[in-house]
């Protein structure tokens, strides 16, 4: 099946290659743009002995330690048709990203592509990007939340392969594309990820939903998100997990769902209330000693010109006495965070 998918690209790609030579009349212009940000955060769990973290999702596994988060500078070309996106981090979310790849290093290319749009309804993309799986994103500026959700922890984090978004008219579009396995910047092996989202919404932008999916040999992946806006202040967010996996002759997988209430009173503060459920696997399970896990997390969000200032509550509950204390283990944990993030 695979083959003839990349069939199809090389098609297609054909098709584009002589549009182009038939459309050359149009002097095209470059453009350059730099942008970046910096994060860095405290974090205090209450009931961590020394040594240990209470943390089992991404980004914040530090406790009673001023950490910095990332520092990034993604720079975007484009020259007609044709653009390049260069994106570097620098700090243990970069790292921790990039796990397959960096190694020990705090260093790492975040994405790193580039794209040929023949027209304003077909553009076609080769390198390492972000995954389109979830709401929640790399980077801290991007999110309301400054920890993680368990879906996004133990999701795919970003793609190496080609891929096409198509304009399907209206508010709606598709991307199909053929990846290496999740998380890796060069294959492990040659089995490829098929990897494919459609999205829509209504005229006016109140409702979008996005339907992702990643599959290939042994892997199944469905993610559903759908934002809601009730008010010019307060919009609602869901996001829906559930990953397979096959295991010789057994089928093993997990599941998760986050809700988010975002609530702006003001342009300078913001409230948000993440629920977070994680169903675990049977099969060699992400995280033992616990079938499931429900996280809720209330942060604030008070910003000055650039920056953005988060306090963070988050109380982390497991079927399981999973989390340590003074003596032995707990079922439930509770933390802190205070972390401060800047945009340019």
């Amino acid at each position: 099946m695979l083959k003839k998918i990349s069939a199809g690209f090389i098609g297609i790609l054909a098709l584009v290659s002589v549009n182009a030579q038939t459309d050359s009349t149009k002097k095209p212009t470059a453009t350059t743009t730099f942008t970046g940000s910096v994060d860095a955060y405290y974090r205090f769990n209450f009931n961590a002995p020394t040594g240990a973290t209470n943390n089992l999702t991404s980004f914040t596994n530090s406790n009673n330690s001023f950490e910095l988060g990332m520092a990034s500078l993604k720079v975007d070309h484009s020259f007609g048709k044709v653009s390049a996106t260069a994106d570097v981090g620098f700090g243990k979310r970069a790292q921790e990203f990039s796990y397959n790849d960096v190694g020990t290093t705090l260093t790492a290319i975040k994405q790193a592509y580039v794209s040929y749009a023949p027209s304003d309804k077909v553009k076609f993309t080769i390198g390492k990007w972000a995954t389109h799986i979830g709401w929640e994103l790399l980077d801290a500026y991007a999110n309301r939340n400054y920890s993680m959700s368990y879906g996004f922890s133990y999701g795919p984090f970003f793609h190496t392969g080609i891929k096409a978004d198509f304009s399907l008219g209206g508010k709606s579009a598709m991307m199909l594309g053929i990846a290496n396995p999740t998380d890796y910047v060069s294959a492990p092996n040659s089995v490829k990820v098929l990897i494919a989202q459609f999205s829509t919404g209504t005229a006016n932008d109140k409702l979008k939903a996005y339907v992702n999916f990643q599959g290939g040999t042994g892997l199944t992946h469905f993610n559903l998100v759908v934002q809601g806006t009730l008010s010019d202040k307060v919009n609602l967010v869901y996001d829906g997990n559930l990953q397979s996996t096959k295991q010789g002759t057994a089928n093993s997988s997990w599941k998760s769902h986050a809700l988010y209430l975002n609530y702006d009173p003001a342009k300078t503060l913001g409230w948000t209330l993440r629920a977070d459920y994680f169903d675990d696997r049977k099969i060699n399970p992400l995280i033992a000693g616990s079938k499931n896990i429900f996280a809720t997390t209330l942060s604030a969000n008070a910003k000055v010109d650039n920056l953005t200032i988060i306090p963070e509550l988050r109380l982390d509950s497991g079927s399981g006495a999973i989390f340590s204390k003074n003596g032995g283990t707990t079922k439930s944990t509770l933390s802190f965070i205070l972390a401060a993030v800047y945009k340019f």
